[in-house]
């Protein structure tokens, strides 16, 4: 139920944020931006199965990034990092979960770009950020990106339970 949960609160979040948009693209788009980071790379092809045949003939609108999927290249660029489309859509993809959740987690195998991923999003997010006390209200609705400060915990250092 969860899940569900998740995907009706993106809905929702989408639809406030784009009120004339079609009301299917937004839930097919809510359900791919819940789901598909989840999935191992076998999976993807079922999953996709799944929504073509809920959705025929619909398409997932694609994330309205604005100055950030710019600034994303830049901070690829400036972190030494290769501009992979793979790993340039894993980022967009972590974007998309952080506008739908208040807590992720980044999981995977040893050399598949966690650390570069969110690095990149830090960088990225934080060249676009405006100053709150700076900017005047309108300034502050048109870009919705604030300063990022990570804080990395080791897992090992706290019980199961407190995670």
């Amino acid at each position: 139920m969860r899940a569900v949960r998740s995907t009706i609160n993106a809905a929702g979040i989408l639809k406030r944020q784009s009120p004339t948009a079609d009301e299917s693209e937004l839930v097919l788009k809510a359900l791919v931006d819940i789901n598909l980071p989840k999935f191992l790379k076998q999976d993807l092809p079922l999953f996709t199965n799944i929504l073509s045949d809920l959705f025929p003939g619909k398409t997932k609108p694609k994330s309205e990034l604005g100055l950030l999927k710019d600034s994303i290249e830049t901070s690829i660029k400036e972190l030494k990092y290769f501009p992979v489309p793979m790993f340039i859509e894993k980022i967009y993809q972590l974007t998309d979960t952080m506008t739908v959740r208040h807590g992720l987690m980044l999981v995977g195998p040893t050399g598949s770009g966690k650390t570069a991923n969110y690095k990149v999003l830090h960088n990225a997010i934080n060249r676009v950020a405006i100053d709150i006390h700076q900017t005047s209200n309108e300034e502050r609705n048109e870009n919705p990106y604030r300063k990022v400060t990570i804080r990395l915990l080791n897992p090992k250092s706290i019980l199961n339970e407190q995670i």
